[in-house]
């Protein structure tokens, strides 16, 4: 039953959450079915589940009122969409029957269009996504705002939590080190995690959980809405330990080893309860005010009694969305998880090129593969592999004297992508030691140390 009461852990309970503030601007998202880019340069991440979230909020209903005019009869009209929505994916299980992430947005675009008019549409999913992307909080001054990172795969030279999304990994640095890594759960295609900027100001020990006044919490058993569901019950999802990061996410525990790598969470960070644990000791570390392992314990003990700690200094989280990523000599090619056509060649040579290289400068072998990992890890993999452009064709790399190299048939890709594999990785000869840093002391989960990750920073 776990499930299905998590669907109200991340999105609709806003109780603890610090908003932060975001500098990132959304990028595209694909097409519902072509491969043809749209021509419209903005097209919004909203769902009809993180536009439920948002209506809950009186600032962000207050925007919608003063701004675009909405009425409150069409305000009305959304809430009732986007509730009938939700409540939908939580009677038959989201988690057993993910929708494509570009089906989600396409929905949310037709329910606004036809319920506040084509005119003010755009306007209208701009707003929310700014809104979201921010977690709900007002433009602050210059001074309060965390630098953001610039730049493809760019490694923070602060202090800061950074999540790449579809890595499924987030990632602590401490004055521009890598410190630690965990492998994480992402939010469901109908509850993405938000791109962008936030903060963390407070760690939450034994948070509570408040069931949503839903009609699928009156079929449940032993529940009812508005009660207070205790930290380590089984039917609390959030574990004995939750991070707000702005409205309506967080990080926290309570999944299991087998839900990291995957979709997990509800528009939030999910770890293991040993993870969350051993999260918490380190952020407060790298925030100034360090928790002691004995603190925690004690904090722990009593899971009836919760205790919030005030972080003495803010920690900026960077929630990324990056499919491809040199890391450490190494071309990393993610799937594109949520549809957002990432996987493209441009891109891919925006990385290079931050790198100090080009696809031009890569062996026809080397290109022949990264090209066919872009195409069979996007969104809409073709039929056959997409060949290198004219200009990296009539490239030649002299030091390339394989028999492939050398040959009138085109390379190949070393290995065939699997249908469900998320990352395909190749090794990039002229770029060794560049690029973002491996994992450091790679969390997994499992309680065993994760082969091939470095135990100290670079």
């Amino acid at each position: 039953m776990i499930s299905v009461f998590a669907l109200g852990a991340c999105v609709t309970n806003n109780s603890n959450v610090n908003p932060p503030t975001a500098t990132s601007s959304p990028s595209p998202s694909p097409t519902q079915e072509s491969k043809t880019p749209t021509k419209d340069p903005y097209r919004s991440r909203l769902t009809l589940a993180v536009l439920d979230a948002l209506l809950t909020n009186e600032e962000f209903v207050s925007q919608l009122k003063t701004k675009l005019e909405i009425t409150s009869e069409q305000l009305e009209e959304l809430k009732n969409v986007s509730t009938a929505e939700v409540n939908r994916l939580r009677t038959t299980n989201a988690e057993n029957a993910m929708a494509r992430p570009g089906e989600e947005r396409a929905r949310a675009s037709e329910q606004v269009e036809r319920i506040v008019g084509q005119e003010k549409a755009s306007q209208f999913t701009k707003l929310a996504d700014e809104f979201w992307e921010k977690g709900g909080e007002a433009d602050s001054s210059a001074s309060n705002k965390p630098a953001s990172s610039s730049g493809p795969n760019s490694v923070p030279t602060d202090t800061r939590v950074v999540v790449n999304i579809p890595a499924y990994r987030m990632d602590l640095f401490k004055d521009g080190s890598l410190v630690k890594s965990y492998k994480i759960g992402i939010g469901y295609p109908e509850f993405p995690l938000p791109q962008g900027l936030r903060k963390a100001q407070t760690i939450i020990f034994n948070p509570t959980w408040t069931p949503p006044d839903s009609p699928w919490v009156a079929k449940m058993k032993n529940i009812t809405a508005g009660e207070k569901i205790e930290a380590g019950s089984k039917l609390n999802p959030l574990g004995p330990i939750k991070v707000p990061i702005g409205m309506p996410s967080l990080i926290h525990g309570g999944k299991s080893p087998a839900k990291l790598g995957t979709f997990a969470s509800h528009g939030c960070v999910g770890l293991t309860n040993a993870q969350v644990r051993d999260f918490a000791l380190m952020l407060s570390e790298i925030s100034g005010n360090e928790v002691t392992q004995s603190e925690l314990t004690a904090y722990l003990k009593n899971p009836t009694e919760t205790k919030t700690v005030k972080l003495k200094k803010s920690v900026p989280v960077e929630l990324r969305y990056e499919t491809i990523v040199l890391e450490d000599g190494a071309l990393h090619i993610y799937k594109d998880v949520y549809e957002e056509d990432t996987n493209t060649e441009e891109n891919l040579r925006a990385v290079l090129e931050a790198n100090g290289s080009s696809l031009d400068q890569l062996s026809e072998t080397e290109r022949t593969q990264v090209l066919a990992a872009l195409n069979a890890m996007s969104a809409h993999p073709g039929t056959a592999s997409p060949q290198p452009t004219s200009e990296a064709k009539d490239s030649t790399d002299p030091k390339d004297t394989s028999d492939k190299a050398t040959s009138k048939k085109k390379p190949t890709a070393e290995k065939k992508v699997g249908k469900n594999q998320k990352e395909v990785v190749i090794q990039l000869a002229s770029l060794t030691r560049k690029g973002y840093p491996a994992p450091v002391n790679y969390d997994t989960g499992t309680g065993k140390p994760s082969k091939g990750t470095t135990s100290a920073a670079r």
